[in-house]
């Protein structure tokens, strides 16, 4: 298993490639997909799927053009379906471009399996209303696009956003993990579970 990130697009979102035995998954290509094609060409990945974590436009721009050159599946959670008739889904807001429309299969929390990796799609709201994070536990990895930062979490201004409900999110998804699980963001370094209990400054009641 290998997990490569690629900083990419106007606001340099992570996109994370989690790969095993020849395949590949994509989470949240913001930008020209250029670097994440060559990447799977350079280490012979088939890429099979495009896993968002929610539907605001930075994590969205590569989305059209790599599900059209790889034939991967997108998924997302339908409750933020929404956001996609809206700027903050769609791009154009602040000056930035526009998102190429794409379609998207609707995802279920709960038990999946991608690449052939058990993976535990968890409901994380908060930053939006249908925000998911990722588990895999073969890989000791969480990916939670906006959710969660290195010593920060996602910001909550934004309609949809709500910091209580986030707050709550990170505390009974993301902190009830295994200290040692790396958590990748959307944005900035990873950092881990352990680290931002005893770290993160909107969770003290987690230190020792």
């Amino acid at each position: 298993m290998t997990i490569r990130t690629f900083p990419i697009g106007p606001l340099e979102t992570n996109c994370h490639i989690l790969s095993h035995q020849g395949q590949a998954l994509a989470v949240d290509p913001g930008g020209d997909p250029a670097q994440l094609l060559e990447y799977c060409t350079e280490k012979s990945l088939q890429l099979k799927h495009i896993l968002l974590t929610h539907l605001h436009f930075d994590h969205l721009y590569g989305v059209a053009a790599l599900a059209e050159r790889t034939g991967a599946q997108v998924s997302a959670n339908n409750a933020d379906a929404y956001l996609m008739q809206t700027e903050l889904g769609k791009g154009g807001m602040f000056g930035f471009p526009r998102v190429q429309p794409f379609d998207f299969t609707a995802l279920e929390a709960g038990e999946h399996t991608f690449i052939g990796l058990s993976c535990t799609v968890l409901e994380t709201p908060g930053h939006t209303p249908g925000s998911f994070s990722f588990y895999f536990p073969q890989a000791e990895a969480v990916f939670v696009g906006d959710l969660l930062f290195h010593r920060s979490v996602g910001r909550t201004d934004f309609p949809g956003g709500d910091s209580a409900t986030l707050l709550n999110s990170v505390k009974k998804a993301i902190f009830s993990l295994p200290d040692t699980t790396v958590v990748y963001p959307g944005h900035g370094i990873e950092t881990t579970v352990g680290d931002e209990k005893l770290n993160n400054p909107f969770f003290t009641e987690f230190r020792r």
